[in-house]
């Protein structure tokens, strides 16, 4: 098989982002780091970017579970338009309900340590995992 640039998912919020990668073949989607949405953040993001060959963004998509726009939904529209000003990288928007749920019951189920699982930053991770996969699997 031949290996493609990778695609990189996204779980945004205000003080953290939460980042996710495929692994090279595009199979799964694998929880990567959570990123201080700081000064820092796009320092960081953007190494992310080169150092990963991402071809594709994967942006979680907020949505009421009726399916209409939900009070988060402005915010990430706002937040695509910055990521379109300082990337040349497509930007794929993906319904995101339920991730952080999943990510937390999957984090209750594998993670045994407490003191782990109280770390915040290890839901936002892998919410942007199951945000990926979920796309990665709408499109197989």
């Amino acid at each position: 098989m031949i290996e493609q640039k990778r695609l990189l998912g996204i779980d945004f919020g205000t003080k953290r982002v939460g980042i996710a990668i495929t692994d090279p073949l595009r199979i799964f989607a694998y929880a990567l780091v959570t990123i201080t949405n700081d000064n820092n953040f796009w320092k960081v993001f953007n190494q992310l970017l080169v150092d990963y060959e991402i071809e594709t963004i994967v942006l979680g998509y907020p949505l009421k579970e009726s399916g209409k726009r939900s009070s988060s939904t402005e915010l990430i529209e706002k937040f695509k338009e910055v990521l379109e000003k300082n990337t040349n990288i497509p930007i794929v928007l993906s319904d995101e309900r339920y991730s952080s749920v999943i990510a937390k019951q999957q984090i209750l189920e594998s993670v045994k340590s407490k003191k782990k699982r109280q770390d915040k930053g290890l839901v936002d991770k892998n919410a942007a995992a199951i945000i990926l996969q979920e796309y990665l699997d709408s499109i197989s």
